[in-house]
């Protein structure tokens, strides 16, 4: 008797499968009836081994790879002739004293400045980067154009906005190039108000920050690297700001469009001592912003 249960078990099983597999078959022959295309996530490049989410109304970025070029001094450009790209670097006080003059007659053409910070403690006290002004106005005088960031540790869209309203006071009698960007990142080994932040809370404040900083007549810019980008935001509410993306290979991998690219952080540079980050931006933001 057993062992016929066992034979309509089994029967019974291969049954279901083969149902299951006509079904899907059934389906995808509809899709194409019906003229819907076959849609497929992009490949997973995070390190985590995580999908990356497809935001199919999120512009894809239409760099290629192959387009990007490393000189024998490790800056990069892009080899497409319709393509025009510029060379930056971002500084705060960490790189201490700075000849300007130097940096630009190194082939710089644009400097992001560390507005301010808000600190990891549980208060999240704000403060304003310790060498802005002077870094403001040495790269100025040396004829760099100039953006500035936010380091933001916001909890919440009034955070956010505090900190929005922070940089637009420090650079009210500053005439402004490129774009006003905010900068969150995922703190690792430390003890960080911000851990455990959801995507959506995330999203939200870089999104507070940016509205604020557009309303102001500046270019905002949301700067992240690849695992925060894909996972730490819904790209798709924030779509139609730019993006800086930081990511440190030969050639960038982000799936989406992005404006600019920090693309290390070990870069030399006549004029700072030790090691700064490198950027190319692919869009002239010049004359988009204010001052």
């Amino acid at each position: 008797m057993k062992k016929y249960v066992k034979i309509l078990i089994i029967l019974t099983l291969c049954f279901a499968v083969s149902a299951v597999a006509a079904f899907a078959a059934f389906e995808f022959g509809s899709r194409l009836h019906r003229g819907e295309k076959e849609t497929t996530e992009p490949k997973v490049t995070d390190i985590s081994g995580r999908v990356i989410p497809n935001h199919t109304d999120v512009a894809k970025s239409a760099l290629s790879p192959d387009g990007f070029v490393r000189d024998e001094r490790g800056r990069i450009k892009y080899s497409d002739s319709t393509v025009s790209t510029y060379t930056g670097i971002d500084v705060s006080v960490f790189q201490g004293d700075i000849d300007w003059d130097a940096v630009k007659n190194d082939g710089i053409d644009f400097v992001m400045l560390r507005a301010g910070f808000r600190g990891y403690g549980a208060k999240g006290i704000m403060g304003e980067d310790a060498n802005f002004h002077k870094n403001y106005e040495g790269a100025k005088k040396a004829g760099l154009k100039v953006g500035v960031y936010f380091f933001s540790q916001a909890l919440n869209e009034t955070e956010a906005r505090e900190e929005a309203e922070f940089v637009l006071n420090a650079i009210k009698e500053y005439p402004i190039d490129y774009p006003v960007a905010f900068d969150w990142e995922f703190v690792r080994n430390d003890e960080a108000r911000t851990n455990g932040m959801s995507s959506e809370s995330v999203t939200a404040c870089a999104k507070a920050f940016c509205e604020v900083i557009a309303q102001a007549g500046y270019t905002p810019l949301i700067y992240f690297n690849c695992e925060t980008g894909y996972f730490n935001y819904d790209l798709s509410l924030v779509k139609d700001i730019g993006f800086w993306l930081a990511e440190y290979y030969d050639t960038p991998s982000f799936y989406y469009n992005y404006k600019m690219w920090q693309y290390t952080k070990t870069g030399t540079v006549a004029g700072i001592n030790g090691a700064v980050d490198l950027n190319i931006s692919v869009v002239d933001f010049s004359g988009s912003a204010v001052g």
